[in-house]
C-alpha cells in the first residue's frame, strides 16, 4: 500500500497549496540566496511530524488488531475513506471550529514566530510545526495508516506520503507561480476519485480472500501469539 502513499502525497500537495502555499511563500521570500537545502528542511519537517504521527495512529491500529478485528479494522479504514472522499474539505472546518480552535491559534502564532527570524532553523521547525496544521489530505493518509495496524507500517506510510509532496511544495517555494489556479482545479477533481480507490483496496485487503498483495490472508497476532504459545508447551512436554 505504501505506493498509494505517495500517490495521495503528490496530488494532495495540490490542495494543501492553500494552507501550506502561505507558509512556503513566507519562508521562501526570507531565502534570499534560494538555498536548495533550506527548502529541503522545511519540508523534511512536515514529513518528520506526518511520520510521527502515523506511528502513533498504527500503535492503536496494532492494539486494535491485538484485540482480534483485524480484517474488521481494514473494512472500517475502506469505508470512512469512501465516505470521506468527497468530504475531506468538512474535516478541515470541523477541526479548526472544534475544541482544539484555541490549540491551533496558538500553534499559528507559534509558527508565524518560528518564521520571522529566517535561517535554516527556522525552515525546519516551521516544517515541524505545520505538519500539525488541519488538513483533510493528512487525515485521510493517517486514517490509511490506522488500517495498516503497525506502528511501523503506520510510520513508513505517513513518511512515503510526506515524501510525495516534496516536488510540488519545492517547486511553489522556488517560484510561486509555478502552478495555475486552472491546474490546481483540475488535479483537486482526481482527489476523491483516488481516495475512492484506496478504500476500496482496504476494503478488499480486509475481505482476506487469499490473493497475494491485494487481498492475502489475515491472520489475528493474538491467535498467533496463542499458538506459538501451545506450541512451545507441547514441545516442551
Amino acid at each position: 500500500m505504501l505506493w498509494t502513499a505517495f500517490i495521495w502525497g503528490f496530488l494532495g500537495s495540490f490542495h494543501c497549496i492553500g494552507m501550506c502555499g502561505p507558509i512556503a511563500l513566507a519562508l521562501a521570500g526570507k531565502d534570499k540566496n534560494k538555498y536548495l537545502v533550506n527548502k529541503l528542511l522545511y519540508n523534511s519537517g512536515r514529513t518528520l511530524t506526518y511520520s510521527l504521527l502515523g506511528g502513533l495512529v498504527g500503535l492503536l491500529g496494532f492494539s486494535l488488531a491485538m484485540a482480534g478485528i483485524q480484517q474488521w479494522l481494514s473494512i472500517l479504514t475502506g469505508g470512512v475513506l469512501l465516505i470521506m472522499a468527497f468530504s475531506y474539505r468538512k474535516s478541515e472546518t470541523w477541526i479548526s471550529n472544534s475544541f482544539l480552535s484555541a490549540a491551533l491559534a496558538k500553534l499559528k502564532s507559534r509558527l508565524g514566530r518560528t518564521i520571522r527570524p529566517g535561517g535554516s532553523r527556522a525552515f525546519a521547525l516551521s516544517g515541524i510545526l505545520n505538519g500539525f496544521l488541519p488538513c483533510g489530505m493528512v487525515y485521510m493518509a493517517l486514517m490509511a495508516s490506522l488500517g495498516l495496524q503497525g506502528p511501523i507500517q503506520g510510520m513508513a506510510y505517513m513518511f512515503f506520503f510526506g515524501l510525495g509532496t516534496f516536488p510540488v511544495m519545492i517547486l511553489l517555494m522556488i517560484s510561486g507561480n509555478a502552478f495555475s489556479a486552472g491546474f490546481r482545479l483540475r488535479v483537486n477533481r482526481l482527489l476523491p476519485y483516488f481516495a475512492l480507490i484506496v478504500g476500496t483496496l482496504f476494503i478488499i485487503r480486509g475481505m482476506g480472500w487469499g490473493i497475494p498483495y491485494l487481498s492475502p490472508s489475515l491472520s489475528f497476532p493474538a491467535a498467533q501469539a496463542t499458538e506459538l504459545l501451545d506450541g512451545n508447551i507441547t514441545h516442551c512436554e
